[in-house]
């Protein structure tokens, strides 16, 4: 499937003339990132804010974070100059499982090399260096995106100068490592996978159908499918079905339409990587010494990353902030209940 056509076109590319050197110590050759900016870089290069996105988002936060983007919110272009760059192993124009391994001459596909959270963020700072960025006001994100915030304030102590962590935590629990090996095995069993190839018309829309399903029982809540559905049955005259159902198989219609199975699998196992800890620092040690502002959300019915997570966040890093989001939509809440999150932000960054 060519993904092309999902991205925008007001998106931009960058080029790394140089190989890129992943965490692993393997070259990935020709890399590319699609991003795409608001706002103007200042004269010091030190007004910019980074959105980081999550598992299938992409570089047009104008479509999944509206609320926050415009003058007097979160993201406000007349302020800061806003970047949001689709992440290393996405297909979304980045480099990734879906572009062509210039060794080969055909897609990487199963051969793409494994990726951390960390190589991400150090794509990012060659992006970022590249458009003449000094300093960030901010990094931002959710989920994903949190994991990729946590380690800008890590890696980039000196360019960063706030931080905004929302529904993330620190390492990837046994919890979330089992709940990815379950959507990858989904995808593993489908008969149209043949030992981690498949052919443009053998996608496994079957097995990466059923890992979204999987994926969104964890994105939501109990409360949110009684509340929306409860035991609600639809009826076309010649079968009956419970509401959920046909909204679990839309959820997995709708991704196979937009995304890769191949990229779904090296984006899970990246962040089943995820963890702040350093070979010469423990894990308390690595966390109190994030020096920077940092507000911390947390989701009260998210059950993906529950809170505790995110109080252990909040206790250790120094200069932390705790702030809830109150909602009965779970993990997802942060881009369903988008205005609440803006006022939180917001009131951390002009406090």
């Amino acid at each position: 499937m060519n993904y092309q056509h999902f991205i925008s076109p007001q998106s931009q590319f960058y080029q790394l003339p140089e190989a890129f050197e992943l965490e692993s110590g393997k070259d990935l050759i020709g890399v590319q990132v699609a991003y795409r900016t608001w706002g103007q870089l200042n004269g010091a290069g030190d007004n910019a804010v980074l959105v980081c996105h999550a598992l299938t988002g992409w570089a047009d936060l104008d479509i999944w974070w509206e609320p926050l983007l415009g003058p007097g919110r979160a993201l406000d272009p007349d302020r800061s100059f806003i970047i949001c760059s689709n992440i290393l192993g996405s297909c979304y124009g980045t480099t990734g499982p879906t572009s062509i391994n210039p060794k080969t001459g055909a897609a990487y596909g199963p051969t793409f090399p494994g990726i951390t959270i960390r190589d991400m963020v150090r794509l990012q700072g060659v992006l970022l260096e590249a458009l003449g960025v000094r300093s960030l006001q901010l990094a931002i994100g959710g989920s994903l995106g949190g994991m990729q915030v946590l380690e800008w304030a890590l890696l980039y102590p000196d360019r960063v100068r706030a931080i905004a962590v929302i529904a993330a935590p620190s390492r990837h629990s046994a919890w979330c490592i089992g709940l990815g090996e379950t959507q990858r095995q989904a995808i593993y069993t489908d008969p149209n996978w043949q030992n981690g190839y498949y052919s443009a018309k053998q996608q496994p829309d079957r097995g990466l159908a059923v890992a979204r399903m999987i994926a969104m029982s964890t994105y939501r809540s109990w409360a949110n499918f009684s509340d929306r559905f409860g035991r609600q049955v639809k009826s076309d005259r010649v079968t009956e079905s419970f509401a959920i159902v046909d909204y679990m198989r839309y959820q997995g219609k709708k991704l196979v339409e937009r995304f890769d199975a191949n990229t779904y699998i090296a984006l899970t196992h990246a962040m089943d990587s995820h963890d702040l800890t350093r070979p010469d620092r423990d894990y308390h040690k690595v966390l109190s010494s994030i020096q920077q502002p940092a507000l911390i959300v947390a989701i009260n019915s998210d059950i993906l990353y529950p809170p505790v997570e995110q109080e252990e966040l909040a206790a250790l890093i120094p200069n932390a902030e705790l702030q809830w989001l109150d909602s009965p939509h779970g993990h997802d809440a942060f881009l369903i209940d988008m205005d609440v999150l803006n006022s939180l932000v917001v009131r951390f960054l002009y406090r």
